[in-house]
């Protein structure tokens, strides 16, 4: 295993903002919200909204094992402020509708002061108007969709996130590409139901240097992938970028991988847990590239090797990308709750968007003025199913 610092010339950390349309509320980003929303009372109540169950329950399942380290930790130190966290976690069922109706009983009957989750960037999306009614912070550790934090030109004033966005991992990627790889072309194949794999596949031909020779597309839930892999079979390609979640990559990988394709196979964090591998199998799992927020063997802060022996000690198992995510979600809630002394929700919110060189486990950061963190981002490697390398790549200056 190796790691190496990259940086990538002239990236813009968050160009090219995408902006979707929806329903959700205008944000409020220049009205003050010091002292409103739920009040902190004996306790900070702190709401987890995440997909336990369902189609994406390991993005969920790992985000929890973050929250519930962070928060043992936490407590442990003497809590928020003097005060102990007290956890409410609901299962959304990796369902959109499902999460606003948990994100509505989070914070209407739970009078939560802040809220992690969900983990995807549809249920993310989804709960924006019950948060904003209810004046109360979430931050979402994985949902990367670029509308989730600005929508309509303004900043939502209660979203923020751990993670960075698609518009940056499809930018990686086309760089990746380019200089790592000298990938001159590529077949495109992507997931055309999930906002989150279109951004990335609109940034990636935004960004890409070289030739996308053909483009296939996949839906949620799809299992065959026969007719689309044998479409490209015989192209003149270089590698294959797949902007999607691992139910449907993983399976991708394999029959790719089983008919005899063998070229590169670049993605985004949607690769990062463990099933992925799983679905592939650890020989399909070989050449496949893909942009994660997190690397043990790229540490981006000094955090990383406590949080990887207390997780280790907690689970019995190494911390996935989703639960680094969901645990500095939690430490940074933490931090703009006692830069601004927090008596509310809306005290919280304020801090949070005025959080400033936050050290976590996934880098180090400062939420900008779209409540997006500039950080770093990391290009794993796999062979067979193992990580064999990680390329630390730095936000532009």
């Amino acid at each position: 295993m190796f790691k190496k610092k990259l940086s990538i010339v002239g990236m813009t950390l968050f160009a090219g903002v995408l902006l979707a349309a929806c329903s959700s509320p205008k944000g409020t980003e220049d009205s003050s919200v010091k002292g409103a929303g739920t009040e902190i009372g004996k306790t900070f109540k702190l709401g987890a909204n995440l997909e336990l169950s369902g189609a994406v329950a390991a993005y969920g399942n790992s985000e929890l094992q973050g929250i519930n380290l962070a928060v043992e930790e936490i407590n442990a130190a003497g809590g928020i402020n003097g005060k102990q966290i007290e956890l409410i976690s609901k299962d959304n069922k990796s369902d959109n509708a499902e999460a606003a109706t948990v994100a509505s009983n989070l914070t209407v009957n739970d009078k939560i002061n802040a809220m992690v989750g969900p983990a995807t960037s549809g249920a993310s999306k989804s709960v924006i108007p019950n948060i904003t009614s209810a004046k109360v912070p979430f931050l979402t550790p994985s949902g990367t969709d670029d509308s989730i934090t600005v929508q309509n030109n303004k900043t939502q004033q209660f979203v923020f996130r751990s993670c960075f966005q698609d518009s940056y991992q499809g930018t990686v990627l086309a760089n990746y590409a380019d200089d790592s790889l000298s990938a001159k072309k590529v077949v495109l194949f992507y997931d055309n139901s999930s906002d989150y794999a279109k951004g990335i596949a609109k940034a990636f031909k935004k960004a890409y240097k070289g030739e996308i020779v053909n483009e296939q597309t996949f839906v949620s839930g799809d299992k065959d992938f026969q007719a689309q892999l044998t479409k490209i079979k015989d192209k003149d390609f270089d590698a294959i970028v797949m902007p999607g979640y691992y139910t449907e990559t993983g399976l991708i990988t394999k029959q790719a991988r089983d008919m005899g394709i063998t070229k590169p196979i670049l993605g985004g964090d949607g690769f990062s847990d463990p099933k992925y591998v799983e679905t592939a199998g650890t020989a399909g799992a070989t050449n496949v590239y893909y942009v994660g927020h997190y690397s043990e063997n790229a540490p981006a802060t000094d955090k990383v090797a406590a949080f990887i022996t207390a997780f280790n000690k907690k689970y019995g198992e190494n911390p996935s990308t989703f639960a680094a995510l969901a645990y500095d979600a939690v430490y940074m809630i933490k931090q703009a709750a006692e830069d601004t002394d927090a008596k509310t929700s809306g005290d919280v919110t304020e801090g949070l968007a005025s959080l400033k060189d936050f050290t976590g486990v996934t880098g180090e950061m400062t939420i900008d003025k779209e409540h997006n963190p500039v950080k770093s981002a990391v290009v794993v490697g796999l062979t067979d199913g193992k990580e064999v390398s990680a390329e630390s790549i730095a936000p532009a200056k």
